[in-house]
């Protein structure tokens, strides 16, 4: 007997809310930012892929996931690389190969390249290399699951004021993933290849230019339809929803780090609390 995933029919009975699916996969996010453990990142990886298999739609932004997973991959790499020729302040006993060193000047202490290549330095690179690529797959996931255009009707009117950054940094990559595919089908059409590094160069720079053109065309366009003005408010009111608004965010991104580091554990979840809760008063005003 197999199972087959298919993607799932979505109507207004079904739909999850965007911001759900962010949550939850900044949920794995953070999980992963804990632990350098393989296995636990392996799973949290086998997780979001199960999910997105399962429930991800046709729509273009849904083939993102793939597109996050290479990515992952190349930021494996290049941390091993990385780790390779500049070194690593793990100590190793086990030396696979040594490379040739290049002197550099006192004021660069602690910078070395080349030198004595260790194993137990590779695997602190791959561990470190795979929590990295872990964060990024979970965001993929949120970006293959989640819907663009519900999440950006959810947007506070608060926002308003910075609704071109918000609208281009939540349409960037969805809009590029849908470039791809297009740009990827007209090539095969004319019968050019659409895999290897010639490809690849040759299709980047329209699929960033035309993202970025289409992200900053969908904010403009909310701004043309009056996103987020309301009625002439006194200033006293603007100044003080300003200031609870960007208090509170700064309070959450420091509470969060105050979980997320061990010596900020006493501190973390008050200034957290704090934070949600002038974040939301400014959003409610």
């Amino acid at each position: 007997m197999t199972v087959s995933l298919r993607a799932p029919t979505v109507g207004r009975s079904n739909a999850l809310h965007a911001g759900a699916w962010w949550l939850w996969a900044l949920g794995l996010a953070t999980a992963a930012s804990r632990t350098t453990n393989p296995l636990l990142l392996g799973l949290l990886v086998g997780v979001a892929g199960y999910v997105v298999a399962a429930r991800r739609t046709d729509a273009p932004w849904a083939r993102s996931y793939g597109t996050f997973v290479r990515l992952g991959l190349f930021v494996i790499g290049i941390r091993l690389v990385f780790s390779v020729i500049l070194g690593s302040p793990v100590p190793g006993s086990h030396t696979l190969f040594t490379l040739p060193g290049l002197p550099l000047p006192h004021w660069a202490q602690g910078v070395r390249i080349g030198g004595r290549v260790t194993a137990e330095q590779l695997v602190f690179a791959l561990y470190d290399g795979a929590k990295l690529a872990t964060l990024l797959i979970c965001v993929g996931a949120a970006n293959a699951l989640a819907n663009p255009a519900r999440l950006l009707k959810s947007l506070p009117g608060a926002l308003y004021e910075v609704g071109v950054a918000v609208v281009v940094a939540m349409t960037f990559a969805p809009n590029m993933v849908a470039d791809v595919v297009r740009l990827r089908t007209a090539r095969r059409l004319r019968g050019r290849p659409t895999g290897g590094v010639r490809a690849v160069l040759q299709i980047g720079l329209p699929v960033l230019e035309g993202a970025l053109e289409r992200s900053v065309a969908v904010a403009a366009s909310m701004d043309a339809r009056g996103y987020g003005r309301t009625a002439r408010v006194p200033r006293a009111v603007r100044h003080t929803t300003t200031a609870l608004t960007l208090g509170g965010l700064l309070g959450v991104c420091a509470g969060t780090y105050g979980l997320l580091a061990a010596e900020g554990a006493s501190y973390g979840l008050p200034v957290l609390g704090v934070g949600l809760l002038a974040a939301l008063a400014g959003l409610r005003l």
